[in-house]
């Protein structure tokens, strides 16, 4: 969340923002009105509490003088009861201030392009040229039915629209690509590889930013657990350090988890729903880091690159996009999506964000570290990226490596994980 200092010194910055990422300025108008409603609650508490003390001394005087003081007694408890009142309800407000800070977007960074819609999305870097065919390339639902590799009508028959089977040489080409990410990025990018629980508390939802703004998206049990399937790895990862404080010499924190992710996405019916495009279940390799603020934007750039090396050594055309501030997530202040083009559907797929969430999730999170001994410590920088996710690599990878006669060339770096060079 942002820093109730930051929105009361500087209201004005925080609105050009919430305007820049066409967000409701409703919650920070409601948190303008209830500081300025609490400053003169405070104000006439003190005022009754320096009162109180001036009865108070009246009270011992005349106690000593062994004069009547009930009706001044008398008058020291009405006090008393009014300063409790307010109290009360400025304590009532504080807890207000949280619900509304939660629903307050994180401030984009000075570096992210101004944008008004995906459309003003900026392309900062290419790779690759998007594959010739001397054929018609097939879309990739076409090739997977052919060749029995995924199931796509039993995963309907089983679950319901979205949720997929694979099958054979698919499954274990789904595998391999897992196996292959984690590898890379725990032997050579310097991360340590956690497995963590797949369904999370509504805390650990709340700290990354979740909750509350996108319930309606999330799968959430029954039976009063309240507890969420996680929509991707970076909740339970990123919350692994929720609540403590890190010594500096423990950053930077380099984390990569495999997970399966739980989606509904109510906002996206209808949008490019055929064969492996939009799913409600997929597998997906996160990369989570927690850094200096000083050092942030670095590590934004390098956990990138990281992501990118995926595509590269798989051979799959790709973009980098900036994205604009009306684009960004909730929590994001800069982001970068990654975007690698698929011939069959003739379509830039996106298969990661990787975001610089600044100190907002560590708010929202308590995750902090401290400089020194006895020095105050200070918020860490949380940023995350997919490393990559699945299905829609393996959309682009099953129609780039089409042969004509319907085969799938298996790229050569995830041949010694699937052992065949071709499905």
């Amino acid at each position: 969340m942002l820093d109730p200092k930051l929105i009361r010194q500087n209201p004005e910055a925080v609105r050009a923002a919430l305007k820049a990422r066409k967000h409701t300025e409703e919650y920070l108008d409601k948190f303008l009105a209830l500081d300025s409603k609490r400053k003169q609650m405070i104000t006439e508490v003190e005022g009754m509490k320096a009162q109180k003390n001036v009865v108070s001394d009246k009270i011992a005087v005349m106690k000593r003088n062994k004069e009547d003081a009930s009706e001044v007694i008398k008058e020291m408890q009405v006090l008393a009861a009014k300063i409790k009142g307010l109290d009360a309800e400025t304590s009532a407000i504080d807890n207000e201030f949280g619900e509304i800070l939660l629903n307050i977007p994180n401030m984009p960074d000075e570096t992210t392009p101004y944008g008004q819609s995906e459309d003003d999305n900026v392309v900062v870097k290419t790779w690759g040229e998007p594959k010739k065919f001397d054929f018609e390339p097939k879309p990739h639902w076409d090739i997977a039915k052919d060749l029995d590799i995924i199931d796509l009508e039993r995963g309907a028959k089983i679950a319901g629209s979205g949720f997929i089977v694979y099958k054979g040489l698919g499954s274990k080409l789904e595998r391999s690509l897992i196996n292959f990410f984690l590898d890379l990025h725990t032997t050579k990018h310097g991360y340590t590889e956690i497995f963590p629980p797949f369904l999370v508390n509504s805390g650990a939802m709340t700290g990354t930013g979740q909750l509350p703004k996108f319930e309606e998206d999330m799968y959430k049990c029954d039976k009063g657990d309240e507890l969420y399937a996680i929509p991707t790895a970076e909740v339970p990862v990123t919350n692994l350090y929720s609540n403590e404080i890190l010594s500096v010499d423990q950053l930077p924190i380099k984390h990569c988890a495999y997970s399966a992710c739980f989606r509904r996405e109510a906002g996206s019916a209808g949008k490019d729903t055929r064969g492996l495009l939009r799913v409600h279940q997929f597998n997906k390799v996160e990369l989570v880091n927690w850094t200096l603020p000083e050092k942030s934007a670095e590590a934004h750039e390098a956990l990138t690159r990281d992501a990118e090396e995926i595509l590269e050594l798989l051979g799959i055309p790709y973009r980098r996009l900036a994205l604009c501030t009306a684009d960004i997530s909730f929590s994001c202040a800069k982001c970068y999506d990654l975007e690698i083009y698929s011939p069959g559907v003739d379509k830039w797929l996106e298969v990661s964000s990787c975001s610089n969430f600044k100190d907002y999730q560590a708010r929202r999170a308590n995750i902090k570290f401290r400089r020194k001994i006895g020095e105050k410590p200070e918020f860490v920088h949380t940023l995350n990226g997919s490393g990559v996710a699945l299905p829609r690599l393996v959309v682009a990878l099953i129609e780039n490596y089409q042969t004509e006669d319907g085969h799938v060339v298996i790229p050569e770096v995830l041949r010694p994980y699937i052992g065949v060079d071709v499905i």
